[in-house]
């Protein structure tokens, strides 16, 4: 006699016994009290399923391989493959846009920037899934839509199902180094009969997911708690409607593989065709003409025998269609073989068809279509309409008022698309409460998100991949889906040749949303601020166009200017318009300043200074402060053309400190001369991972900045991890043998000098040793060789390299005007090295 294999329970990421896991059950409301006190990351479960979705979408892997054996032969592969691409990171970004807004929607952010009232979408606590029997993807897909909502999972499977939903609930859980996703997960096999069990489940369930048909969902709403949100999944009915006009054959033919397909099992497969007729004799026309149709379609499908019961139903409802048709009521059209079978009715109301490839069809005038259907609402689905585009505008309505769910193509009813609801509702939605607070505007004006102030936040891993430079980037371009570029822009160009890259409308629209949440904590004030857009625009380059998004999400006033070399005009409108605030290059806003220096003082109105691409000097600062009345200078965002947004300064922030932007990125610190993180605040090179771009994902690329971490809390409150810019590779040049760092010469000239102007360096070849020219402003430097003598002493590198004829040393003064700058961002070009020229 052969033993029984013991059943075992998926139990927060361990395999456990029936006793034990009877054990547990009765301190459930305890353990998810413990579980839902930390916040699930929707980053972590995209990049747990990502993971999962490759290795099921690969037939050579040891997943697949376990998995495929808990499923039938014929039917692994494309049951693995459906539960791949639903799993995939650009399927779930997608539900998560559609369902709940953005891909993190468990943040307590600011729906407007007006208001100091912050909402998100919160779990709705412990929640239990009673699965089907019949489909093998929808126990584990219905536990992952419960996670993207932050709930805990208990998954109730049948007794006598496989192991198949246990297995890869535990491999989800094992991609997932946090432990978030395992502790959120519980698995448990037994029959529906068990009642002992399942009433322990659903007493405790805060709501209850429900698949199947009328019996279980009441079985259900018997032993749910009051107030427990019980989520009926249940079997629904689908037709497809026809005009006269679209009854042809190639219509037909769509129309037959879509009742072959699933053998009709599926809640979208159609079990009626309607005709907008009240015509007898054409009805049974056209059903003798679709059977024609169905048996084409249906020789080239083998169709699998039904069971013993099944046959006696069809059995039951043709032969009684056979003899209603000597009262002139029905006619009957079936296979040779029994494989299918057209039941034509005079009579218009909605009748389940016995499936298996049988089908009614009925006539309909479309003036009837709400009286007829609409006692069948709650179990309407789909309904394919096929006619012309009037037709189906008019069709549609008529149909969603009767209580159809989903209007499709002949042809593709059991078809959908990423993001679709699900019987007229979004499931996320319905596993979710919409939360929100309402915080004094004064203290929490700066605050764009109040998980913030509580903890750091939970990243994923770091991708185990090589470096990427930008001209691995530039490369993979050629191969991106047309489906990812929706928007081009190039880089400035300031430390070389201009760089595309490609960003989808969805990636565009999070990153702006993004840096419009790191501008509010920068100190912008979108209800009283008069902001004036001043970046550089045209030649696709961004950041005017960013800059106008950002202030748009914050539902900000702005002036949308752009940079321009007409400063009277744009001086003019700052002071008709009362502008406040103003964002822009430092190299332009400074050019502004001084060209229009006159009225701006007169003013006295500009209070904020927004900047990005470059930095100002201290000695800058203070010009505009002590000349010019403004009040605060702050970096409006940390970002680069290729990976948007990367970061953003708070109100506590001075100098170039900034917050990562860790909703869109991971960052890593390098050593400088070799691949391995640094020791925590020592200089290194910035690396990041993007993880919110759907096609052109940049994985461990290193930026070419320099930057340290910041360590300790920020006087902001905030948790979000800083770090220090220490400028790019590109601001050491090596001239003379020594390697000089401009921003060393720019500290000197405002140390030695009181300087504080823009400094340009210009490296040449000499005829016997290399030429370094260094650039000042005239308007603040008058006497160049006074320059030159304390630069040389300042900087030792450039008095060493002097000293020893290695090194032509210049400095000249110039007008503000014949300084370089790049032609599309208007950037200071700070190294020109015209060695290789």
């Amino acid at each position: 006699m052969t033993a029984s294999v013991p059943v075992l329970h998926l139990w927060q990421g361990e395999f456990v016994d029936e006793a034990e896991a009877e054990r547990r059950m009765a301190g459930l409301p305890e353990t998810a009290a413990r579980v839902l006190e930390r916040p699930l990351p929707t980053d972590v479960v995209l990049g747990a399923c990502a993971a999962l979705a490759a290795d099921l979408a690969d037939p050579g892997s040891a997943l697949h391989t376990r998995l495929a054996a808990h499923l039938p032969a014929a039917e692994a592969g494309s049951t693995l493959a459906e539960l791949a691409g639903a799993l995939t990171r650009q399927a779930l970004e997608r539900k998560l846009r559609r369902e709940l807004g953005g891909l993190r929607p468990e943040r307590l952010t600011r729906p407007d920037g007006r208001e100091t009232v912050f909402e998100s979408w919160a779990p709705v606590g412990l929640l239990v899934h009673i699965a089907p029997g019949n489909a093998a993807a929808v126990a584990p897909l219905s536990v992952v839509e419960g996670l993207l909502a932050g709930n805990v999972n208990v998954l109730k499977t049948s007794g006598s199902d496989t192991a198949l939903a246990l297995d890869l609930l535990a491999a989800l859980a094992a991609a997932d180094p946090s432990g978030l996703i395992a502790e959120r997960v519980i698995a448990l096999r037994f029959p529906s009969a068990r009642r002992d069990w399942l009433e322990t489940l659903c007493g405790q369930a805060d709501a209850i997911a429900v698949w199947g048909g009328e019996e279980a969902e009441s079985a259900v709403l018997e032993l749910a708690p009051p107030g427990c949100r019980v989520v009926a999944w249940g079997h629904r009915i689908s037709f497809a409607y026809l005009t006269r006009a679209a009854a042809e054959d190639g219509l037909l033919d769509a129309l037959a593989e879509d009742v072959c397909r699933f053998e009709q099992q599926a809640c979208s497969s159609p079990q009626v065709v309607y005709l907008d007729t009240e015509d007898t004799e054409e009805v049974f026309a056209f059903a003798g003409r679709f059977a024609e149709r169905l048996a084409k379609v249906s020789g080239a499908r083998p169709a699998p025998r039904p069971g013993p019961a099944e046959l006696a139903e069809i059995t039951t409802v043709q032969q009684l269609a056979r003899l209603e048709q000597h009262l002139g009521l029905t006619r009957v059209f079936t296979a040779d073989d029994g494989s299918w079978r057209v039941l034509a009715d005079t009579r218009s109301a909605l009748a389940a068809s016995p499936l298996h490839r049988s089908v009614w069809v009925k006539p309909l005038p479309r003036h009837r279509i709400t009286g007829t259907l609409r006692p069948m609402r709650r179990y309407l689905q789909t309904a394919a309409v096929g006619g012309g585009r009037a037709d189906v505008a008019a069709l549609s309505r008529a149909l969603f008022a009767a209580g159809v769910t989903r209007v499709t193509p002949v042809g593709s009813m059991l078809d959908g698309y990423e993001g679709e609801p699900h019987d007229g509702v979004y499931a996320l939605q319905r596993y979710s409460r919409r939360v929100s607070v309402r915080a004094a505007d004064a203290e929490f004006g700066p605050v764009a998100c109040l998980d913030d102030l509580v903890s750091a936040p939970v990243l994923p891993p770091v991708p185990d991949a090589p470096l990427l430079g930008k001209e691995g980037v530039q490369r993979a371009l050629a191969e991106l889906d047309e489906r990812h570029a929706h928007l081009y822009f190039r880089s400035g160009g300031s430390t070389g040749t201009p760089a595309l890259s490609v960003f989808t409308v969805d990636d565009y629209d999070n990153q702006m949303r993004a840096a419009a949440d790191g501008l509010l904590a920068a100190g912008f004030d979108p209800a009283r601020d008069r902001a004036a857009n001043l970046f550089y625009c045209g030649g696709m380059y961004g950041s005017f166009i960013s800059f106008f998004s950002i202030l748009e999400r914050l539902n900000a006033t702005q002036l949308p200017m752009a940079a321009g070399p007409d400063h009277a005009t744009v001086a003019e409108a700052l002071v008709a318009h009362r502008a406040d605030t103003v964002f822009g290059m430092p190299s332009y806003l400074w050019q502004l300043f001084h060209a229009e220096a006159d009225r701006l003082r007169a003013y006295g109105g500009i209070r904020t200074v927004f900047y990005g691409g470059e930095h100002f000097t201290g000695e800058q600062r203070r010009v505009l402060m002590e000349e010019f009345g403004v009040e605060v200078i702050r970096s409006a965002a940390y970002g680069s053309t290729d990976l948007g947004p990367l970061g953003y300064q708070c109100a506590s922030s001075d100098g170039s400190v900034h917050h990562v932007l860790t909703d869109l990125h991971t960052l890593e610190i390098l050593d400088p001369e070799a691949d391995r993180p640094v020791l925590p605040g020592e200089p290194g090179r910035l690396v990041f991972t993007t993880r919110a771009r759907a096609g052109q994902r940049l994985e461990r690329y290193e930026i070419g900045d320099l930057g340290r971490a910041v360590e300790g809390p920020c006087a902001c409150g905030s948790h979000v991890p800083r770090l220090e810019l220490l400028g790019r590779y590109g601001d050491v040049v090596r001239v003379g043998t020594y390697f000089l760092n401009y921003r060393r010469v720019v500290a000197a000239a405002q140390e030695r000098l009181a300087y504080h102007g823009e400094v340009q360096l210009v490296v040449r070849s000499g005829a016997g040793r290399e030429e370094l020219t260094i650039r000042l402003d005239e308007q603040y430097a008058d006497d160049p060789g006074a320059a030159h003598r304390a630069l040389a002493a300042e900087v030792p590198e450039l008095g060493s390299a002097e000293a020893e004829g290695l090194l032509a040393l210049t400095v000249e003064t110039v007008p503000r005007e014949a300084f370089e700058r790049t032609a599309t961002s208007g950037k200071l070009r700070t190294v020109i090295d015209l060695r290789a020229a």
